[in-house]
């Protein structure tokens, strides 16, 4: 049987069946299909504006790339690693389809131009729908702090109470996290938005082609200036995959509360059954297995960004075969990353609130010592005796076993004479939120305008 490869001309021994397979990409990169037919489409409405292609050539590539594209989409391609990718499976039917012009699609282009033009195609429109991922997990999270803007809960530092502040406060930390992602994710796109196809294998092409009109074909915001740079740069797959890593690490970060909120020992929330797990042995346990896994997967994402930069880090201009293992890495921090955000967007809506508890563990941590020692200051003690007098109160009320608000006013006198009866508006969790009513303060009015500015700008 004769050698299938577009190459084989040039060698006087078939590859190895073990060098066919270990080199072969159309085990992944077949799911670059459509976009490369989108991409040979346009190179062919280039060629044939540029005078290289006929009309009839033309005609014929776009009817058959019409019938792959449908055949494809019902599962009916038979994909072969004798043609090592899906660009050459793609280009083998074409040519068995139309005869002759499916042989001159090819003209003025090298896969090495094609794969970095699929890889941006098929990476913008990812982009794009993470973006709409992040909104979606965003509004769930707005939800829930809404219902919640006046819930106290406290605040931790070095995982110790350290001041009140409100559920609906702590979940706007996280939707400040996802709008950075996404605007990281919308600025890695400018990059990813430039058109690599013309570059050919590395140094151009001696056919009159037109890049800019390709570029405007396939929505390319501009072309990649440099043939060497443009065949081998794959720096807008490691910034991306860099962005999806931040990404997932703020849905980590968020994991490892939900899981201490969950934990009996806490008791701050509940997740709804359909997202957790029970034991094989203890019939008692209710696991929150997908916040774990979340926690997990994290790691598998920045283990895939390690993966693309140490990939590069070595490689001399221009492509090298190395490239090629730039997409698994690639599709799986998307799917990886897509599916977390599509999980978490659903479970926030099953998260139950435990208000009761929540107030509790403030009572319990003293956690408005540091409102008594503004109010002191405010009267005018120094804040280092202030906060010297504050020391004194809780190690007394932690003495008697009772908050500070518990503190009767001579008692609390005792330690300064300038606390009055008006020191209790201060003391207690809700005046101590409500003292904080400025522009990014935890006040319940300051959660209501920032969920009223997020919801503003996810319209």
């Amino acid at each position: 049987m004769q050698d299938q490869h577009a190459w084989s001309g040039r060698f006087s021994e078939p590859v190895s069946e073990l060098v066919k397979h270990y080199t072969a990409s159309i085990g992944f990169d077949y799911r670059l299909a459509e976009v490369d037919i989108e991409g040979s489409l346009a190179h062919a409405a280039m060629l044939n504006r540029s005078g290289v292609l006929s009309d009839a050539d033309l005609d014929a590539i776009r009817r058959g790339m019409a019938d792959i594209r449908t055949e494809i989409r019902a599962g009916q391609m038979e994909w072969s690693v004798d043609l090592e990718d899906v660009h050459m499976n793609i280009e083998r039917r074409l040519t068995d389809r139309i005869g002759d012009a499916g042989k001159r699609l090819h003209t003025g282009r090298s896969r090495n131009d094609q794969v970095a033009t699929d890889i941006r195609l098929w990476l913008r429109g990812e982009i794009d729908a993470t973006v709409g991922l992040l909104a979606e997990l965003q509004q769930s999270l707005l939800d829930l702090a809404e219902r919640h803007a006046d819930t106290v809960m406290p605040g931790f530092t070095h995982l110790q109470v350290a001041q009140p502040v409100t559920f609906g406060h702590h979940l706007l930390a996280y939707v400040e996290m996802l709008a950075r992602d996404a605007e990281r994710m919308l600025d890695c796109r400018k990059r990813v938005n430039r058109l690599p196809l013309g570059a050919a294998a590395l140094a151009g092409t001696t056919y009159p082609i037109d890049r800019h009109y390709t570029a405007s074909l396939l929505g390319f915001d501009d072309v990649c200036h440099n043939s060497l740079d443009a065949v081998s740069d794959r720096d807008f797959a490691i910034e991306f995959t860099a962005a999806a890593s931040l990404a997932m690490l703020h849905l980590s970060r968020l994991s490892e509360e939900l899981i201490l909120w969950m934990s009996p020992r806490v008791g701050f929330i509940d997740i709804a059954d359909r997202f957790c797990t029970g034991s094989s042995i203890m019939p008692q346990k209710k696991n929150p297995d997908v916040p774990e896994l979340v926690r997990g997967k994290s790691g598998r994402v920045v283990g895939h960004l390690i993966a693309l930069i140490t990939l590069m880090k070595a490689q001399p201009l221009a492509y090298n075969k190395d490239n090629q293992e730039d997409k698994e890495p690639l599709f799986d921090t998307v799917d990886t990353l897509q599916t977390t955000l599509r999980i978490y967007a659903d479970m926030m809506r099953g998260v139950t609130v435990k208000p009761e508890a929540m107030r509790a563990a403030v009572l319990q941590g003293y956690a408005t010592a540091t409102d008594l020692a503004d109010y002191l200051v405010k009267k005018g003690l120094p804040f280092r005796d202030s906060h010297e007098v504050v020391a004194l109160a809780v190690r007394h009320a932690e003495q008697q076993g009772v908050d500070l608000s518990e503190l009767a006013l001579p008692v609390l006198q005792g330690f300064s004479a300038l606390i009055a009866e008006d020191v209790y508006t201060v003391l207690t969790p809700e005046g101590s939120l409500a003292q904080r009513d400025h522009v990014g303060g935890t006040a319940p009015t300051q959660v209501r305008t920032q969920i009223a500015r997020h919801r503003a700008r996810l319209a």
